[in-house]
């Protein structure tokens, strides 16, 4: 049964959609996929709004695949007809839920990302150690597999009471938007994925098994990379933040997707080791929990590892890992292998950091010359 709508609905609809597909064929690197629905636009937008009106559209069937870097990590690469339909959902639920957020996530946000939340860590570092005079801890954790863990009900419960405080009057928006979350949230994408890459790439040496969709149980675990997932992972992930920072009272705390800190004085660390084990039940409760080999805590003197970036009172320093990445980027460019945008990405990220000797050095090594 479709929705029962107007004229002038169906017309705000196709408008809104026609956005969405505007945003998503926008400094994307062009597929065949989205070729093949560009040369009919029109005709495919329409058909995509007829099928969200008659409650036919179902998300099409995702091609997975293995990446390497920076992390060993699986992708489901949604086709172009479903990236117009994420671009929809964010823009009509997107900011709504960003003005609720909490400032200190950082995650696909505008106004932020990796170089704001880098920047956040190290003010609010020499806040609380009041310019580096008092003794401060870092406590930093990662949630375990985390897109992989996420409970597909429980999550979409939670967009739902979003939705309702949106349109607490309901309407056609209202109910377009649940029905596109229900099926996005709800959807297996393992069902009729297409597996690209050698089959040896989802062998346990290489991807291990729980950070594999195809290896959850049922109703578990969201894909990596669309834009709803990011969207989802912070909606999901709101409620941490505001136990953290309001029921607990940490007012130095940030997060990047999974990863969060706190900074304590010395002289409260007794009070975070209880606050770890609240967290700790906090997230069970929320079907996640911390990962056991990636708790750091250490005063702020050793520094602390955040999101590619070595964070030490007074410097920062780009990670080990992306320094690697930096040096194999170069070295695969002056064999031929990628193009000048990856040296420019990084370059870009490292020259925010404390690392012209590093640049330096690995721009000698392929035999160019580097001025700061």
């Amino acid at each position: 049964m479709g929705f029962d709508f107007s004229e002038a609905q169906r017309d705000w609809l196709f408008r809104e959609i026609y956005k969405a597909y505007i945003q998503a064929r926008k400094n994307k690197r062009k597929t065949a996929d989205e070729f093949k629905f560009e040369i009919n636009y029109i005709d495919n937008l329409n058909g995509l709004v007829e099928s969200i009106l008659s409650r036919d559209y179902q998300p099409s069937r995702s091609m997975a695949f293995v990446t390497f870097k920076p992390v060993t990590r699986e992708i489901f690469a949604a086709p172009f007809r479903d990236r117009v339909v994420h671009h929809f959902l964010f823009n009509r639920n997107g900011g709504w839920w960003d003005r609720r957020f909490i400032y200190d996530s950082y995650s696909c946000r505008k106004g932020k990302g990796t170089l704001m939340a880098v920047e956040r860590l190290v003010k609010k570092e020499r806040q609380i150690s009041q310019n580096y005079k008092k003794k401060t801890w870092v406590y930093k954790f990662d949630i375990q597999a985390f897109f992989m863990s996420l409970p597909r009900r429980e999550l979409y419960s939670r967009v739902l009471w979003g939705l309702k405080r949106q349109y607490p009057k309901g309407g056609f928006e209202f109910e377009v938007c649940r029905f596109l979350w229900h099926r996005i949230i709800m959807d297996d994408p393992t069902v009729g994925a297409r597996k690209r890459g050698h089959a040896e790439n989802w062998s346990p040496k290489i991807l291990p098994p729980s950070k594999s969709l195809f290896n959850q149980p049922p109703g578990q675990g969201i894909v990596i990379g669309n834009l709803t997932s990011q969207l989802l992972s912070n909606i999901y992930l709101d409620k941490l933040d505001k136990f953290v920072t309001q029921k607990l009272g940490h007012k130095y705390y940030g997060r990047y997707v999974d990863d969060f800190y706190i900074f304590v004085l010395e002289k409260d660390r007794w009070k975070m080791d209880e606050d770890i084990r609240e967290i700790e039940t906090f997230l069970l409760g929320m079907g996640l929990k911390l990962h056991p080999k990636k708790r750091y805590i250490q005063p702020i003197e050793k520094g602390v590892q955040f999101i590619g970036a070595q964070i030490y009172p007074r410097r920062v320093l780009p990670s080990k890992r992306v320094i690697g990445n930096f040096r194999s980027a170069a070295q695969r460019y002056m064999m031929g292998m990628v193009e000048d945008d990856s040296i420019i990405s990084y370059l870009g990220l490292m020259e925010h950091r404390d690392s012209h000797k590093v640049i330096s050095e690995i721009f000698s090594e392929v035999g160019w010359e580097y001025k700061k």
